[in-house]
């Protein structure tokens, strides 16, 4: 069956590579132009967010260094808001702003933000869907006998993921407005420097919308792949 994966339908594909690393590219300039600001507090990121935590009254959770590149993240099950080492001990405008994003999961899990508890939930189909959606489009296609039942189970299958990258879209995006909201009200950071955070934390949400953008262009193909072989 090698025309189900060398057809016209595979530019698809190509075109959701080439947004997210125009994505990933537009994120890792744009913090590294803003990592050169030096906050003019002299806040150190892991300083700010353990602020941000204390003001929030958020004391169930912990802050913690990990390693890796921007690899910042909150986790609501263990509650730990873990920052890459480029970010934790940093002073930087881009650094304080990414810190404080994650520190907005903190209070939405506090507040019970059903967005936030909607994506948690659906981990579990998704990453079960990730790994049996392949397996079934292809037994579909390759046995097909006059029902397209397990190719549609392997499509729904896949879809799954697009819906978490649509429900992840809100999730990120409140959480860069609080974090923009609660950098202001402390003053951690003045006026200039919070431009620069928006612009920090607008180019990361642009890199979830790729993720979005891509897996519904592989939902497509699929689709498209499926059809062409009913035909």
């Amino acid at each position: 069956m090698p025309y189900m994966f060398f057809n016209k339908t595979y530019i698809l594909i190509i075109i959701g590579v080439l947004i997210s690393a125009w994505a990933s590219s537009y994120i890792n300039s744009t913090y590294r132009k803003y990592e050169k600001v030096r906050n003019k507090n002299g806040y150190k990121a892991s300083d700010v967010a353990r602020l941000i935590l204390r003001d929030a009254d958020i004391q169930d959770v912990g802050v913690t260094q990990i390693a890796g590149d921007l690899t910042d993240n909150y986790n609501s099950h263990t509650k730990m808001l873990s920052l890459s080492e480029r970010v934790s001990e940093s002073h930087s405008v881009s650094a304080i702003g990414v810190a404080a994003h994650e520190c907005g999961h903190a209070i939405q899990d506090k507040e019970g933000y059903a967005p936030l508890k909607l994506r948690a939930a659906l981990v579990p189909a998704v990453n079960f869907g990730a790994k049996i959606s392949i397996p079934l489009i292809l037994i579909g296609a390759i046995f097909f006998s006059g029902t397209p039942m397990l190719v549609n189970l392997g499509i729904l299958c896949f879809g799954l993921t697009f819906l978490f990258q649509v429900v992840t879209l809100p999730v990120e995006f409140n959480a860069s407005r609080r974090a923009l909201a609660v950098l202001a009200e402390n003053q951690a950071l003045d006026d200039e420097e919070l431009i620069m955070a928006r612009k920090v934390l607008t180019a990361a949400a642009l890199t979830y919308v790729a993720a979005a953008v891509a897996s519904l262009l592989q939902l497509l193909r699929l689709v498209i792949l499926y059809g062409n072989r009913r035909d």
